[in-house]
């Protein structure tokens, strides 16, 4: 079933205008528990997806094909000579008596500009993705608030605006090919969100609960554990209602490994437990609350980007999109079939880890591994 971007922000836009900003409240941030075990006489979950293999093998790239620089110009031919002679030259006229008007004056000189008037601005050419990106004007990130907090509590961390090398070429093919991309400013939950404050959304707007929720059991023992079993358009209403938006794919690599090309959100170092929930096997203590895994900080300090759960981004998945996407805050295709997932889960490998690792979920669907965060642009300046 393919889903058109437009009919998915109207089901979430209808979700969120139900709501009022009076059941907002703030909630404690990165508690250090984890919390008990859903009880035994809670309905089984439904069988969670196996995880996919590790890694896939790369296909042969075509070989580029040359290309020409146009076509040479063709030298002029030789004037051809006269044949007919030349007729004599005429007289030179009688000098006349009268007098004759004087020369005209020179044109004045054009004045020179003062030493503080502007120069006019110089055009520039546009970047492409194969060199550098002409990246348009931002506000300095020294006068933007390193951390904000949002409509629902919930601590938000900047990302500054400026370029990273999206991709790797030692991943899957759709990862391939690494480009530059700029990023404008914007802001990004420093957690996943949590069933305590998932709980809030489903209470104002009468929405289908996620498993467990129902005898309010989940919410209460577990209200620091990121929610899971949420599908995309929860995590799209959710992020509407509080005033925010979910991540683009570009925003979430950004913020999970910085600048500097690292594999993890934490740098090259292989995961240890230290540093993402990761490796284990489905059950009530798989899931671990927010905020205690601070050796796995990303390099703006935003938390679990890699293991726990899979995250939800605002983009639609193509699996070749790298190779046409925009070098300046690129968007996924306007529709598709599948919604991307990034950041790996407490099922997976570290393989599944690695920031730039890509996976699909159907946006319709509730898994056990998946949850989100939200992002925002930054407020507009006086």
């Amino acid at each position: 079933m393919r889903l058109t971007a437009a009919v998915t922000l109207t089901a979430v836009l209808s979700i969120a205008s139900a709501t009022t900003g009076s059941a907002l409240a703030s909630e404690p941030a990165a508690p250090k528990s984890e919390g008990a075990q859903t009880p035994s006489s809670q309905p089984a979950p439904p069988k969670p997806k196996q995880p996919e293999g590790e890694a896939k093998q790369p296909a042969a790239k075509p070989a580029a094909s040359a290309e020409t620089n146009g076509k040479e110009k063709p030298e002029a031919s030789p004037a051809k000579p006269d044949s007919t002679p030349a007729p004599a030259p005429a007289p030179p006229p009688a000098k006349s008596e009268s007098p004759q008007p004087p020369a005209p004056s020179p044109p004045p000189a054009k004045p020179k500009a003062s030493d503080g008037e502007p120069k006019p601005p110089v055009k520039s050419s546009s970047g492409t993705n194969g060199s550098g990106v002409s990246a348009p004007k931002q506000v300095p990130a020294s006068q933007l608030p390193a951390e904000i907090t949002g409509k629902d509590g919930a601590p938000m961390v900047l990302i500054p605006a400026g370029e990273f090398a999206m991709g790797s070429d030692k991943g899957d093919d759709d990862e391939q090919p690494i480009h530059r991309v700029f990023i404008d400013s914007f802001y990004i939950d420093k957690f996943e969100v949590t069933n305590g404050r998932f709980a809030k959304f489903v209470e104002a707007v009468q929405i289908e609960p996620p498993w467990g929720f129902k005898d309010k059991e989940t919410p209460v023992l577990h209200i620091d554990q990121p929610v899971r079993w949420v599908n995309w358009m929860d995590a799209m209403g959710y992020c509407l209602w509080v005033g925010k938006r979910l991540p683009t794919e570009a925003e979430w690599e950004k913020a999970a490994r910085g600048t500097d090309g690292r594999i993890y959100p934490w740098g090259n170092d292989s995961p240890t437990p230290a540093h993402a929930v990761f490796g284990l096997k489905e059950g009530a203590d798989t899931v671990s609350a927010i905020g205690n895994r601070d050796k796995g900080k990303s390099p703006y300090g935003v938390h679990d980007m890699a293991g726990n759960l899979y995250e939800w981004t605002i983009d639609w998945y193509d699996e070749q999109f790298y190779s046409k996407n925009p070098a300046i805050n690129p968007r996924g295709p306007a529709e598709g079939a599948a919604k991307v997932q990034r950041g790996g889960s407490y099922t997976n490998a570290p393989y599944r880890l690695r920031s730039t690792f890509r996976t699909k979920g159907d946006p319709t669907e509730h898994d056990p591994n998946v949850g989100f965060r939200c992002a925002q642009d930054v407020p507009a300046q006086p």
